[in-house]
């Protein structure tokens, strides 16, 4: 069973545990590179957890940290999808529909109408996750042409 966990600027140190793991595992997966964040001290991980307004999600296998996502704010109504990661030991065990399903029922309850991702056009994995979640493609990313966008419309509170 897949437990979620909400992290604070207090549990920077799991963040970058598993930051680090995700960008040295799958580098090909994020737009941050490895040497940008290998050396960052205290401050850049916590001020990474507080960004305004998001929720950063860590998901467990038992008591193994094998997952990471989060939702952050955008304008109005819109949260986007950023930090997707699972750890090949969590992999096929419903960790990423589990990190996707929690930020896009958070957006929901947090007032937002629309969630927005970014992915790697390579990345068949990532992209079969988020059409699981009900993501659809929107078209390429101008500031990155090797990536699509994709989006999600949800509604208010259950």
């Amino acid at each position: 069973m897949v437990d979620l966990r909400v992290l604070s600027d207090d549990d920077w140190k799991l963040w970058r545990d598993l930051r680090l793991a995700a960008l040295a595992e799958a580098p090909y997966a994020f737009g941050s590179k490895l040497a940008d964040w290998h050396d960052a001290g205290e401050d850049m991980w916590r001020d990474r957890l507080r960004i305004a307004g998001a929720l950063d999600l860590v998901a467990y296998l038992g008591e193994e940290p094998v997952g990471m996502a989060s939702g952050v704010p955008t304008g109005p109504g819109t949260v986007e999808v950023i930090s997707v990661w699972v750890s090949p030991a969590g992999r096929g065990h419903g960790v990423g529909d589990a990190l996707i399903k929690a930020i896009a029922d958070w957006a929901a309850t947090s007032g937002a109408t629309v969630v927005r991702l970014s992915v790697r056009a390579d990345n068949a994995a990532a992209i079969r996750l988020y059409e699981r979640a009900g993501f659809i493609h929107i078209g390429p990313n101008d500031e990155d042409p090797a990536e699509i966008l994709m989006e999600q419309t949800v509604s208010g509170a259950p």
